[in-house]
Protein backbone atom coordinates (compact mmCIF):
# COMPACT_ATOMS: atom_id res chain seq x y z
CA UNK A 1 0.00 0.00 0.00
CA UNK A 2 1.50 3.33 -1.09
CA UNK A 3 0.86 6.30 1.20
CA UNK A 4 1.35 9.99 0.54
CA UNK A 5 2.04 11.67 3.90
CA UNK A 6 1.72 15.40 4.61
CA UNK A 7 2.94 17.22 7.73
CA UNK A 8 2.63 20.98 8.41
CA UNK A 9 1.86 21.21 12.12
CA UNK A 10 4.45 23.87 12.98
CA UNK A 11 7.24 25.36 10.87
CA UNK A 12 8.45 22.36 8.83
CA UNK A 13 6.68 21.52 5.58
CA UNK A 14 7.06 17.82 4.83
CA UNK A 15 5.81 15.35 2.23
CA UNK A 16 6.65 11.65 2.09
CA UNK A 17 5.84 8.51 0.19
CA UNK A 18 5.80 5.39 2.37
CA UNK A 19 5.11 1.77 1.43
CA UNK A 20 3.16 -0.49 3.81
CA UNK A 21 3.80 1.77 6.80
CA UNK A 22 7.50 0.92 7.09
CA UNK A 23 9.47 1.52 3.88
CA UNK A 24 10.32 5.16 3.20
CA UNK A 25 10.42 5.80 -0.53
CA UNK A 26 10.89 9.55 -0.02
CA UNK A 27 10.68 11.92 2.92
CA UNK A 28 11.30 15.60 2.16
CA UNK A 29 11.37 18.43 4.69
CA UNK A 30 11.41 22.14 3.92
CA UNK A 31 12.72 23.90 7.02
CA UNK A 32 11.87 27.49 7.99
CA UNK A 33 14.54 27.79 10.70
CA UNK A 34 16.53 30.48 8.91
CA UNK A 35 13.39 32.62 8.60
CA UNK A 36 12.21 32.28 12.21
CA UNK A 37 15.73 32.59 13.63
CA UNK A 38 15.47 36.32 12.93
CA UNK A 39 12.62 36.53 15.47
CA UNK A 40 13.97 34.12 18.10
CA UNK A 41 11.09 31.67 17.61
CA UNK A 42 8.31 30.57 15.29
CA UNK A 43 6.00 33.33 14.02
CA UNK A 44 2.68 31.57 13.21
CA UNK A 45 1.55 33.92 10.41
CA UNK A 46 4.89 33.62 8.63
CA UNK A 47 4.90 29.84 9.10
CA UNK A 48 1.52 29.36 7.41
CA UNK A 49 2.53 31.56 4.45
CA UNK A 50 5.74 29.58 4.01
CA UNK A 51 3.75 26.33 4.05
CA UNK A 52 1.53 27.67 1.28
CA UNK A 53 4.57 28.42 -0.84
CA UNK A 54 6.23 25.06 -0.24
CA UNK A 55 3.49 22.44 -0.08
CA UNK A 56 2.65 21.74 -3.74
CA UNK A 57 6.24 21.73 -5.08
CA UNK A 58 7.31 19.55 -2.16
CA UNK A 59 4.58 16.96 -2.77
CA UNK A 60 5.49 16.76 -6.43
CA UNK A 61 9.16 16.38 -5.56
CA UNK A 62 8.36 13.64 -3.02
CA UNK A 63 6.50 11.70 -5.71
CA UNK A 64 9.36 12.16 -8.16
CA UNK A 65 12.01 11.07 -5.63
CA UNK A 66 9.93 7.97 -4.86
CA UNK A 67 9.55 7.18 -8.57
CA UNK A 68 5.77 7.33 -8.25
CA UNK A 69 2.93 9.03 -10.11
CA UNK A 70 -0.21 10.43 -8.55
CA UNK A 71 -2.04 7.36 -9.86
CA UNK A 72 0.22 5.11 -7.74
CA UNK A 73 -1.00 6.62 -4.45
CA UNK A 74 -3.40 4.35 -2.53
CA UNK A 75 -4.15 6.62 0.44
CA UNK A 76 -3.40 10.04 1.94
CA UNK A 77 -2.18 10.70 5.49
CA UNK A 78 -2.03 14.09 7.17
CA UNK A 79 -1.30 15.48 10.63
CA UNK A 80 -4.48 17.31 11.68
CA UNK A 81 -3.39 18.45 15.15
CA UNK A 82 -2.17 19.59 17.57
CA UNK A 83 -0.15 22.51 16.25
CA UNK A 84 -0.47 26.00 14.80
CA UNK A 85 -3.91 26.35 13.28
CA UNK A 86 -2.79 28.23 10.16
CA UNK A 87 -0.02 25.75 9.50
CA UNK A 88 -2.27 22.74 10.05
CA UNK A 89 -4.91 24.11 7.69
CA UNK A 90 -2.43 24.18 4.81
CA UNK A 91 -1.61 20.50 5.18
CA UNK A 92 -5.17 19.36 5.86
CA UNK A 93 -6.49 21.30 2.86
CA UNK A 94 -3.82 19.83 0.57
CA UNK A 95 -4.54 16.31 1.84
CA UNK A 96 -8.29 16.63 1.35
CA UNK A 97 -7.81 17.99 -2.16
CA UNK A 98 -5.49 15.09 -3.04
CA UNK A 99 -7.85 12.48 -1.58
CA UNK A 100 -10.81 13.94 -3.46
CA UNK A 101 -8.88 14.17 -6.73
CA UNK A 102 -7.63 10.57 -6.52
CA UNK A 103 -10.75 9.15 -4.84
CA UNK A 104 -8.60 7.34 -2.27
CA UNK A 105 -8.93 6.99 1.53
CA UNK A 106 -7.91 9.90 3.76
CA UNK A 107 -6.62 9.39 7.31
CA UNK A 108 -6.02 12.35 9.62
CA UNK A 109 -3.62 11.53 12.45
CA UNK A 110 -2.73 13.03 15.79
CA UNK A 111 0.73 14.59 15.56
CA UNK A 112 1.76 13.35 19.03
CA UNK A 113 1.45 9.56 18.64
CA UNK A 114 2.61 10.00 15.04
CA UNK A 115 6.01 10.97 16.46
CA UNK A 116 6.11 7.66 18.34
CA UNK A 117 5.36 5.85 15.08
CA UNK A 118 8.65 7.10 13.65
CA UNK A 119 10.09 4.11 15.54
CA UNK A 120 8.06 1.74 13.34
CA UNK A 121 9.63 2.94 10.08
CA UNK A 122 11.91 -0.07 9.91
CA UNK A 123 11.95 -3.62 8.56
CA UNK A 124 11.48 -5.16 12.02
CA UNK A 125 9.28 -2.76 14.01
CA UNK A 126 9.11 -2.92 17.82
CA UNK A 127 6.84 -5.40 19.54
CA UNK A 128 4.19 -4.06 21.90
CA UNK A 129 3.50 -3.15 24.67
CA UNK A 130 6.18 -0.53 25.25
CA UNK A 131 6.80 2.66 27.20
CA UNK A 132 6.55 5.72 24.95
CA UNK A 133 8.21 9.06 25.68
CA UNK A 134 7.61 12.08 23.44
CA UNK A 135 10.01 14.99 23.96
CA UNK A 136 9.84 18.01 21.67
CA UNK A 137 9.66 21.79 21.59
CA UNK A 138 5.98 21.85 22.43
CA UNK A 139 5.33 18.54 24.17
CA UNK A 140 6.65 16.30 26.92
CA UNK A 141 4.41 13.25 27.29
CA UNK A 142 4.79 9.78 28.78
CA UNK A 143 2.48 6.90 27.90
CA UNK A 144 2.22 3.14 27.62
CA UNK A 145 1.68 2.01 24.04
CA UNK A 146 -0.42 -1.07 24.71
CA UNK A 147 -1.24 -1.87 21.07
CA UNK A 148 -1.50 -0.03 17.77
CA UNK A 149 -3.87 2.87 18.24
CA UNK A 150 -4.17 2.24 21.99
CA UNK A 151 -2.18 4.37 24.41
CA UNK A 152 -2.47 4.62 28.19
CA UNK A 153 -1.59 8.23 28.90
CA UNK A 154 0.49 8.62 32.07
CA UNK A 155 1.50 12.26 32.27
CA UNK A 156 2.74 15.39 30.56
CA UNK A 157 4.39 18.68 31.40
CA UNK A 158 2.51 21.13 33.59
CA UNK A 159 4.25 24.15 32.07
CA UNK A 160 7.23 24.33 29.72
CA UNK A 161 7.98 21.34 27.53
CA UNK A 162 11.56 20.12 27.58
CA UNK A 163 12.30 21.75 24.20
CA UNK A 164 10.96 25.07 25.47
CA UNK A 165 13.30 24.80 28.45
CA UNK A 166 16.23 24.35 26.10
CA UNK A 167 15.22 27.27 23.87
CA UNK A 168 14.46 29.67 26.72
CA UNK A 169 17.64 28.74 28.58
CA UNK A 170 19.62 29.31 25.39
CA UNK A 171 18.06 32.76 25.02
CA UNK A 172 19.06 33.57 28.61
CA UNK A 173 22.65 32.71 27.75
CA UNK A 174 22.59 34.65 24.48
CA UNK A 175 22.64 31.58 22.23
CA UNK A 176 20.82 31.59 18.87
CA UNK A 177 17.51 29.90 18.08
CA UNK A 178 16.89 26.99 18.06
CA UNK A 179 18.63 26.59 21.38
CA UNK A 180 18.60 22.81 21.80
CA UNK A 181 21.30 21.97 19.24
CA UNK A 182 23.51 24.82 20.47
CA UNK A 183 23.28 23.68 24.10
CA UNK A 184 24.01 20.10 23.06
CA UNK A 185 27.07 21.22 21.08
CA UNK A 186 28.50 23.33 23.90
CA UNK A 187 27.70 20.75 26.58
CA UNK A 188 30.21 18.35 25.03
CA UNK A 189 32.95 20.77 26.12
CA UNK A 190 31.62 21.18 29.68
CA UNK A 191 31.45 19.42 33.02
CA UNK A 192 27.95 18.11 33.69
CA UNK A 193 28.69 17.93 37.44
CA UNK A 194 29.89 21.54 37.67
CA UNK A 195 26.50 22.98 38.71
CA UNK A 196 23.73 21.16 40.51
CA UNK A 197 20.56 22.45 38.91
CA UNK A 198 17.27 21.21 40.43
CA UNK A 199 15.61 17.99 39.25
CA UNK A 200 12.04 19.34 38.91
CA UNK A 201 9.15 17.07 39.85
CA UNK A 202 11.51 14.15 40.32
CA UNK A 203 9.64 12.90 43.39
CA UNK A 204 6.28 14.65 43.01
CA UNK A 205 3.40 14.07 40.57
CA UNK A 206 4.55 10.61 39.60
CA UNK A 207 4.61 10.84 35.80
CA UNK A 208 4.14 14.55 35.19
CA UNK A 209 6.91 16.99 34.32
CA UNK A 210 7.73 20.63 34.94
CA UNK A 211 10.66 22.47 33.34
CA UNK A 212 9.74 26.12 33.93
CA UNK A 213 11.57 26.20 37.26
CA UNK A 214 14.71 24.74 35.72
CA UNK A 215 14.79 27.58 33.20
CA UNK A 216 14.43 30.02 36.10
CA UNK A 217 17.33 28.32 37.91
CA UNK A 218 19.50 28.89 34.84
CA UNK A 219 18.46 32.56 34.78
CA UNK A 220 19.32 33.03 38.46
CA UNK A 221 22.68 31.30 38.08
CA UNK A 222 23.66 33.40 35.07
CA UNK A 223 22.69 36.62 36.87
CA UNK A 224 24.70 35.70 39.98
CA UNK A 225 27.70 34.49 37.98
CA UNK A 226 28.37 36.95 35.13
CA UNK A 227 31.61 35.14 34.25
CA UNK A 228 29.89 31.76 34.05
CA UNK A 229 31.25 28.95 31.92
CA UNK A 230 28.84 28.46 29.03
CA UNK A 231 29.84 24.80 28.43
CA UNK A 232 29.45 23.95 32.13
CA UNK A 233 25.99 25.52 32.34
CA UNK A 234 24.90 23.71 29.18
CA UNK A 235 26.27 20.37 30.36
CA UNK A 236 24.75 20.73 33.84
CA UNK A 237 21.38 21.77 32.42
CA UNK A 238 21.34 18.76 30.10
CA UNK A 239 22.18 16.45 32.98
CA UNK A 240 19.26 17.71 35.04
CA UNK A 241 16.87 17.20 32.13
CA UNK A 242 18.24 13.77 31.26
CA UNK A 243 18.02 12.64 34.91
CA UNK A 244 14.36 13.62 35.25
CA UNK A 245 13.32 12.10 31.93
CA UNK A 246 15.18 8.85 32.53
CA UNK A 247 14.09 8.36 36.13
CA UNK A 248 10.38 8.90 35.47
CA UNK A 249 10.40 6.82 32.30
CA UNK A 250 12.25 3.92 33.91
CA UNK A 251 9.89 4.03 36.90
CA UNK A 252 6.95 3.71 34.50
CA UNK A 253 8.58 0.82 32.66
CA UNK A 254 9.14 -0.97 35.98
CA UNK A 255 5.62 -0.33 37.26
CA UNK A 256 3.96 -1.67 34.12
CA UNK A 257 6.45 -4.48 33.48
CA UNK A 258 7.65 -3.11 30.14
CA UNK A 259 10.77 -4.36 28.37
CA UNK A 260 10.78 -1.94 25.44
CA UNK A 261 11.06 1.86 25.29
CA UNK A 262 10.15 4.10 22.36
CA UNK A 263 11.47 7.68 22.42
CA UNK A 264 10.55 10.28 19.80
CA UNK A 265 10.34 14.02 19.11
CA UNK A 266 12.88 16.67 18.22
CA UNK A 267 14.63 16.61 21.60
CA UNK A 268 15.33 12.89 21.08
CA UNK A 269 18.18 14.14 18.85
CA UNK A 270 20.00 15.31 21.98
CA UNK A 271 23.20 13.33 22.42
CA UNK A 272 23.20 13.25 26.24
CA UNK A 273 19.58 12.10 26.42
CA UNK A 274 20.29 9.32 23.91
CA UNK A 275 23.39 8.27 25.85
CA UNK A 276 21.61 8.34 29.21
CA UNK A 277 18.70 6.21 28.03
CA UNK A 278 21.01 3.76 26.26
CA UNK A 279 22.89 3.13 29.52
CA UNK A 280 19.73 2.88 31.62
CA UNK A 281 18.09 0.44 29.21
CA UNK A 282 21.22 -1.69 28.95
CA UNK A 283 21.43 -1.86 32.73
CA UNK A 284 17.82 -3.07 32.94
CA UNK A 285 17.89 -5.39 29.93
CA UNK A 286 15.38 -3.24 28.01
CA UNK A 287 15.18 -2.70 24.27
CA UNK A 288 15.58 0.97 23.33
CA UNK A 289 14.18 2.43 20.12
CA UNK A 290 15.04 5.99 19.06
CA UNK A 291 14.59 7.12 15.43
CA UNK A 292 17.49 8.58 13.47
CA UNK A 293 17.61 12.39 13.87
CA UNK A 294 15.87 13.08 10.53
CA UNK A 295 12.82 11.16 11.82
CA UNK A 296 12.85 12.81 15.27
CA UNK A 297 11.87 16.24 13.97
CA UNK A 298 8.49 16.84 12.30
CA UNK A 299 8.24 14.77 9.13
CA UNK A 300 5.55 13.30 6.89
CA UNK A 301 6.88 9.73 6.97
CA UNK A 302 5.83 9.38 10.61
CA UNK A 303 2.32 10.62 9.73
CA UNK A 304 2.08 8.06 6.92
CA UNK A 305 3.30 5.27 9.20
CA UNK A 306 0.79 6.18 11.93
CA UNK A 307 -2.01 6.42 9.37
CA UNK A 308 -1.17 3.00 7.94
CA UNK A 309 -1.60 1.27 11.30
CA UNK A 310 -4.77 3.22 12.06
CA UNK A 311 -6.14 2.40 8.61
CA UNK A 312 -5.49 -1.30 9.26
CA UNK A 313 -7.56 -0.86 12.43
CA UNK A 314 -10.43 0.50 10.35
CA UNK A 315 -9.97 4.25 10.68
CA UNK A 316 -11.04 6.56 7.85
CA UNK A 317 -11.48 10.34 7.69
CA UNK A 318 -13.89 12.13 5.40
CA UNK A 319 -13.63 15.46 3.63
CA UNK A 320 -15.04 17.25 6.70
CA UNK A 321 -11.69 16.69 8.41
CA UNK A 322 -10.51 19.93 10.00
CA UNK A 323 -7.40 21.26 11.73
CA UNK A 324 -7.48 20.80 15.52
CA UNK A 325 -4.77 23.00 17.07
CA UNK A 326 -5.39 21.79 20.64
CA UNK A 327 -5.97 18.10 19.82
CA UNK A 328 -5.13 16.00 22.93
CA UNK A 329 -3.14 12.77 22.81
CA UNK A 330 -5.38 9.84 21.88
CA UNK A 331 -8.11 11.97 20.28
CA UNK A 332 -8.41 12.42 16.52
Amino acid sequence: MIWLGIETSCDDTSAAVVKDGKEILSNLISSQIDTHKLYGGVVPEIASRKHLEAINPLINEALARAGKEWSDIDAIAVSCGPGLVGSLLVGVSAAKAAAAMLDVPLVGVNHLPAHIYANFLRENPPELPAAALLISGGHTCLAVMEAHGRFRFLGETRDDAVGECYDKSARIMGLPYPGGPEIDRLAKQGNRKAIHFPRPYLNESKYEFSFSGLKTAVLQYVKKNPDFSMPDVCASLQESIADVLARKTMNAAEEFGLKRLLIAGGVACNSRIREKFAKECERRGMELFIPPPILCTDNAAMAACCAHYEYMNGKRSDLSLDASPALPWGID
